[in-house]
């Protein structure tokens, strides 16, 4: 996902930009760009690369103005270069604009103003809006845009710039997040909060289709037929310095650190005193109707599907419901069975994920119930859903998501033994147990966190080899899964996870000597798959802190 910023008040534009820029870097860029204001007219920065590259190239020619936008680019249309970085302005240079999202039209835009006369610079899908807007501006900035929104579609956030109009900025949205920051004199644009908590606590999150015209000193926000929208204001409680590193070297370990407290902070309100139960305020609903879910689908991504699948053995086990489980992406596609008495669960950390969005929306135009598991309140996918159960990590940073898994696989065990109790298909007194085991896992995943000797010793080991597979039955399938995920994401190794009974139709090829095979402890216990891997010599094994929550 690509990063947006926007500042306008007294003070200089770029810091601002910049700093936000770098609050954003974990939703990847490969590109980054600003355009600031002097007064006369727009100036335009931008490489390709990491961010301090952009900043140095602003402290040498420094670009000075108190209006500006940022962007942060992964390239969907067009390679990496500067030419195809944001922010893109048209043939004047008199308007220009940031986007995340894709202009599905673009190409027919783009034809349309290259016979007008219009010259492209860029490979982008995003430039046709700049140029657009030229094509439209008659003098009024804001019936311009409108215009363009007329015009342009697909999924999108953007912000707008005129060198005409230097007061204000515009910004819209559909499909994708963006929020708005209120300041005293001052008001900031972006993608995310973590961009602009450091400067205020105060925002509008925009909803699909409403478009917000920003100046220093007011917002107004209106829908695409330009009637007034009343905003709520949301108090982000966020500690600002959550979205810092703590003296981490980097976030992932930083957030690692931090399970303990977030798996704490999504029990403690959750779980009864004296573990007699698990209460969700948020879920009156399903108390009420529970006998008439006669099946759950789990609609996820990537890791948070991973949690899906432990959702999907919890909550059959514990509740005895089916439950399906899809990759967001795939459940649209295969003409889903859903109807009023499934209950579809989506599991997002940003509340943002577009695949798992367009899954919500197909559930509940199924007449389907939904429930958002997320991280991210106000986010989208909060919004869509009918209820929303929050796992209360705080801000993830790190690409690799690390305390917001752990807290959905909570929320997964949580569920499970609500509608287990509910059903009746738990005994009081194995909910009081299940309550206790989860209860303890803040103190065990500390003391884990306590050693990592061993861990550093086992990467030390084997961080240079080429492949790694990883194995696991039931729940530990799931565990594996998301081992061999984490391995490649944040060393580059090839990693391939395999349900345990498979290993011997045809992967065992693949086993040959000095290739880890990573299972977490339990399946160790199995003869038949010990004596089916005797093939690999360095059949290794790690205590998964999940196992700790799969063994309540």
């Amino acid at each position: 996902m690509c990063g947006i910023v926007g500042y306008i008040g007294p003070n200089q534009a770029a810091p601002f930009l910049l700093e936000g820029m770098s609050k954003l870097e974990y939703r990847g860029y490969d590109s980054a760009g600003i355009a600031v204001f002097d007064g006369s007219k727009i100036n335009v920065d931008k490489s390709v690369g990491r961010l301090n590259v952009l900043a140095k190239k602003v402290e040498m020619n420094p670009l000075t103005g108190s209006l500006g936008i940022g962007h942060t680019r992964w390239a969907t249309h067009g390679r990496p270069s500067d030419a195809n970085s944001h922010p893109h302005t048209d043939c004047t240079g008199k308007f220009v604009v940031v986007h995340n999202g894709i202009i599905e039209n673009y190409m027919h835009i783009k034809e349309e103003l290259i016979a007008k006369g219009h010259k492209f610079t860029s490979e982008t899908d995003t430039e046709v809006v700049a140029h657009l807007l030229e094509d439209y501006y008659e003098g009024d900035f804001e019936a311009a845009v409108k215009k363009v929104l007329e015009t342009i579609e697909g999924s999108y956030a953007l912000v707008f710039m005129c060198q005409d109009e230097p007061d204000k900025l515009i910004c819209t949205k559909q499909d994708n997040p963006l929020v708005i920051g209120l300041g005293e004199g001052e008001n900031f644009i972006a993608s995310d909060i973590p961009a602009i908590i450091s400067r205020t606590r105060r925002t509008y999150i925009l909803s699909d289709g409403e478009m917000a015209i920003v100046t220093k000193d007011s917002v107004w926000v209106m829908n695409r037929q330009g009637v007034p929208v009343t905003k709520k204001v949301f108090e982000v409680n966020w500690d600002a310095e959550a979205a810092e590193k703590g003296g981490y070297e980097h976030f992932m370990i930083k957030e690692i650190y931090e399970q303990p407290k977030a798996v704490r902070e999504t029990m403690t309100s959750r779980l009864a005193k004296d573990n007699s139960g698990v209460a969700f305020e948020e879920l009156k609903w399903i108390k009420e109707d529970v006998t008439g879910i006669k099946k759950i689908a789990i609609v996820a991504c990537g890791t948070a599907y991973h949690a899906g699948i432990v959702g999907k053995y919890l909550i059959e086990n514990l509740a005895r419901i089916p439950v399906e489980v899809d990759v967001a992406s795939e459940f649209r596609y295969r003409s889903p069975l859903i109807d009023d008495q499934t209950l579809t669960i989506v599991i997002s950390q940003s509340g943002e994920t577009l695949d798992t969005l367009a899954g919500l929306k197909e559930a509940k135009k199924l007449g389907s119930r939904v429930l958002a598991v997320t991280n991210v309140v106000g986010s989208s996918i909060a919004r869509e859903a009918d209820q929303v159960i929050y796992t209360w990590a705080g801000p993830e940073i790190a690409v690799a998501s690390t305390k917001a898994y752990t807290t959905q696989l909570i929320v997964m065990a949580m569920l499970a033994i609500y509608m287990g109790s509910l059903k009746g298909t738990l005994p009081p007194a194995k909910v009081c147990e299940l309550c206790q085991e989860l209860r303890n896992l803040p103190s065990q995943i500390h003391e884990l966190l306590e050693d990592v000797e061993p861990i550093k010793t086992f990467a030390q080991q084997y961080g240079f080899n080429e492949d790694v597979f990883f194995l696991g039955r039931s729940l530990d399938y799931a565990v594996a899964l998301e081992g061999a995920l984490k391995l490649k994401e944040i060393s580059y190794i090839h990693a391939e996870a395999y349900a345990a009974g498979e290993l011997k139709h045809g992967t065992l090829a693949l086993i040959i000597e000095g290739v880890p095979v990573i299972a977490p402890v339990m399946l160790l216990l199995s003869v038949l798959d010990l004596k089916a891997t005797k093939k690999s010599k360095n059949m290794l094994t790690i205590l998964s802190i999940f196992r700790l929550l799969i063994n309540s």
